[in-house]
């Protein structure tokens, strides 16, 4: 029977790699790329193969093997596993590269800076500080070879091949046998006094103040060449040069060298090292301390070296968010090394943070979100925003903080491309209907509308019927000035999804109203949307084959391309709109915008005149946002030029009260329609769904027919009969003066015509006989209850004190 021998390199949990290896330390080690065979994941691969004859050699090696097994520290090469045959000896640590092939590529790439070198050092020297002074060990072989730099840009201090004890312990230093490594060696060695250095640490920090110079000068061709410092920086010449000192006895400690360096205009006193020594401490940093590194920290990330933010900041970051208390202040910084990632990164190490950060109920934390939304939605497939971030994130809607309200809106711009049908026309719409009627600040009511615009192309074609045309002349009855502007241009912007029938029976009657606007600005975009509209009906009046291409969006499917005008308003809306919340929502309430109070117009026959809103102020959460009640009257600010609301509103609404009066006396047929109607009103839930675009505030109850009026008089003309548009022949003024002569020229023509009246003077006569017939009315009511008490006290007599009054 045949036994087969087992194959330990074979059997060996890691692999070689087959790209040709790295080099290595000077001697008898090789360095290889590797990987571990379970998981992939890299590794770095020192191979010894013994030769015969070489027993010195392969001691040394063994001797390597076993230091690096047992010395853990951050700075020093971290051992992972081993394999030691009669063959070769293998040892597996971090994936590394050796210092002079990583600083010949970051030469290629522009160079490292020096705040990269600094910490780098301080990593070596801290490393040597740790050897000699806590574990008694002289390195002996501190040189370019000998240290690696890890895929964090962490330097490690490695070639452990000649180490031997500060103590005597085990005998003197090996012989090393290698030419590159000897010129190294101080000069008391080459001397023969040896052991006579009278510090431990002398001969390493001799050799340190070698690997400083080939850093920044390449290659040390000679000890003499140590004399000039050469692109050394000048912070750190002064203990350079007592590294290199002939006097041992001078050459500082590794924990001196380390505290001179960091002393105020030092070579390591700076933001890079002080972020890497609170990184390391972090787990036993109080809480206060963490918050105040995290809120600084991004300001630095730009300066920081990409390798070091992606395998370093960003763990650090992750940690503290899942184990620790940073919360929102880890935001910032996470996006920010978010872009360091490639999209497989990003969707592994950031996705999952982001989905668990969503359903935090910090309104800082929620707010930060959705302000820096724009940097990860393009990571977020659509089954995760639908059923892992939407549901969270419409709880927005309902807060009580305005300015997370206002986030809300914005956000949903990005949302909406990923939201499936229930979510996008049914669950967003009934949040949207509810804060464009409900809400109580103009901006956000203001926003709502621009994003409905925005959106509205990803719309169904059934929601987009039933919710634009109603929703956006919701907004033109907005008392705040910017809302009604965005009602506009939401018509404009969506203008290639109504129909002709829509656009002239719907959308022309809310504009034209708004020609009469009380702000200039409402008033120059009504124009514009209505000339707008207008060139495209009379387009296909003229041509009615065009009917089928310019309603060919109206019934067509969801689609981002639809909304023609969304790219020239979205520079608008996000400007615009933003700036007005901006200084809304403040901690000054002194800035905060006036909401513009407009008068209300004469309310149809048929309907109740409308009562004005009043508009609260929002409280908001302690130490933070303070709003302010928007109800300041715009005729007050605005020039005496531009007052339309100049004209008294309110005798028209009592004028009109008072018809609608006079119809429930005589018109059965008013009374019925003001009932059913009274009746919907009442019936109306106080949560809005989607179908209240067109059940409150909708452009149909402006609209419709009042009863049929009374017969006019005999003699009276009708309306068609008066000349009211062509201008009278010599007078090319002002339309408002033509109406005025015109009325005087009818009054020559006809004397029997209504221009004769004197409808004022009827009026302030009318008023007049009221307040004196009511005056009549009391002083008549006066002088009877007078008579009655008179007679009640003649009757009975007068009370005597101290009586009971029995009836």
């Amino acid at each position: 029977m045949w036994f087969f021998a087992r194959d330990p390199v074979r059997d060996f949990p890691f692999e070689l790699s087959p790209d040709p290896p790295e080099g290595g330390p000077p001697g008898p080690w090789v360095l290889h790329r590797g990987r571990k065979k379970a998981t992939g994941s890299p590794v770095s691969i020192f191979v010894y193969d013994v030769k015969p004859g070489a027993d010195e050699q392969t001691q040394v090696a063994k001797a390597a093997f076993k230091r690096l097994k047992t010395l853990r520290h951050p700075n020093i090469l971290a051992y992972i596993d081993g394999l030691e045959t009669d063959k070769c000896l293998h040892v597996v640590t971090e994936a590394v590269t050796p210092l002079k092939m990583y600083l010949k590529e970051r030469a290629e790439a522009g160079g490292l800076k020096e705040l990269e070198l600094s910490w780098g050092l301080h990593q070596i020297v801290k490393a040597l500080s740790f050897l000699v002074n806590d574990c008694s060990l002289i390195h002996n072989n501190v040189c370019m070879a000998a240290v690696f730099v890890d895929r964090a840009g962490e330097w490690k201090l490695g070639g452990l091949d000649y180490m031997y004890s500060s103590q005597g312990n085990g005998g003197g230093p090996p012989r090393k046998g290698v030419p590159e490594l000897e010129q190294y060696d101080p000069p008391e060695l080459a001397d023969g006094s040896g052991r006579a250095v009278r510090e431990k640490w002398s001969a390493d920090m001799w050799r340190l103040g070698c690997l400083i110079w080939e850093v920044f000068n390449g290659p040390l061709p000679r000890a003499a060449a140590l004399r000039n410092p050469g692109k050394i920086p000048k912070s750190l010449v002064p203990h350079y040069c007592e590294l290199v000192g002939a006097n041992p006895k001078v050459r500082p400690n590794p924990a001196r060298f380390l505290q001179n360096c960091r002393a105020p205009g030092g070579f390591m006193n700076n933001r890079f090292v002080e972020t890497n020594l609170f990184l390391e401490e972090i787990q036993i940093k109080e809480p206060a301390e963490k918050q105040k590194f995290f809120q600084e920290l991004s300001k630095s990330l730009d300066s920081f070296p990409e390798d070091f933010c992606r395998h370093k900041v960003l763990p650090q970051l992750l940690t503290a968010f899942e184990f620790g208390s940073a919360g929102a202040v880890v935001l910032t910084p996470l996006f920010k090394v978010g872009k360091f990632l490639n999209a497989e990164e990003y969707q592994q190490k950031i996705i999952p943070v982001v989905v668990k950060m969503f359903s935090s109920t910090d309104r800082a934390m929620r707010i930060r979100l959705l302000q820096q939304m724009e940097q990860f939605i393009q990571y977020l497939d659509e089954p995760t925003v639908n059923t892992q971030i939407f549901p969270h994130v419409v709880h927005g809607f309902l807060d009580t903080n305005p300015a997370i309200r206002e986030q809300t809106v914005k956000s949903m711009l990005l949302l909406a491309p990923k939201l499936n049908e229930a979510n996008l026309n049914v669950e967003l719409m009934k949040h949207f209907a509810r804060l464009q009627a409900k809400d109580e600040q103009g901006p956000i009511r203001c926003n709502t509308t621009v994003c409905l615009g925005k959106i509205g192309s990803y719309l169904s074609a059934s929601t987009r019927h039933r919710v634009l045309t109603s929703a956006f002349s919701r907004a033109t009855k907005d008392p705040f000035a910017p809302s009604r502007v965005a009602g506009v241009l939401g018509f404009a912007a969506t203008h290639n999804l109504y129909s002709m029938n829509d656009c002239a029976h719907k959308i022309l009657p809310v504009l034209c109203g708004l020609t009469v606007d009380p702000e200039k600005s409402v008033r120059d975009q009504a124009f514009k949307a209505i000339r707008s509209f207008l060139s495209k009906l009379e387009s296909v009046s003229e041509d009615p084959t065009q009917l089928a291409e310019v309603e060919k969006d109206v019934h067509a499917a969801s689609s981002p391309g639809m909304g023609g005008g969304a790219a020239s308003w979205a520079g608008w809306a996000v400007t615009g709109v933003s700036s007005l919340t901006s200084k809304l929502i403040r901690a000054h309430p002194a800035a905060a915008p006036a909401e513009t109070n407009v008068p209300q117009r004469p309310t149809p026959e048929g309907l109740p005149a409308p009562a004005p809103t009043p508009v609260p102020a929002t409280p908001a959460s302690p130490g933070h946002w303070e709003t302010q009640e928007e109800g300041t009257d715009t005729a007050e600010d605005s020039s005496a030029a531009d007052r339309w609301d100049d004209e008294d509103w309110g005798s028209l609404e009592q004028e009109a009260e008072s018809v609608l009066a006079q119809q429930e006396d005589w018109s059965p047929g008013g009374q019925a329609s003001r009932a059913g109607q009274t009746s919907n009103l009442a019936a109306k839930s106080p949560e809005s769904d989607w179908s209240s675009w067109e059940a409150e505030g909708s452009w149909e109850q402006g609209w419709q027919e009042p009863s049929p009026p009374e017969p006019p008089p005999e003699g009276t003309r009708l309306a068609s009969e008066y000349n009211w548009g062509g201008p009278e022949p010599g007078d090319k003024g002002d339309p408002f003066a033509a109406l005025s002569a015109r009325r005087e020229a009818g009054a020559q023509l006809r004397p029997d015509s209504w221009g004769d009246d004197n409808w004022e003077g009827l009026e302030t006569e009318s008023r007049q006989g009221k307040a004196e017939l009511a005056r009549k009315k009391r002083e008549e009511r006066r002088r009877e209850m007078e008579a009655k008490r008179a007679e009640k006290k003649a009757a009975k007599g007068p009370m005597k004190l101290g009586t009971r009054k029995l009836d």
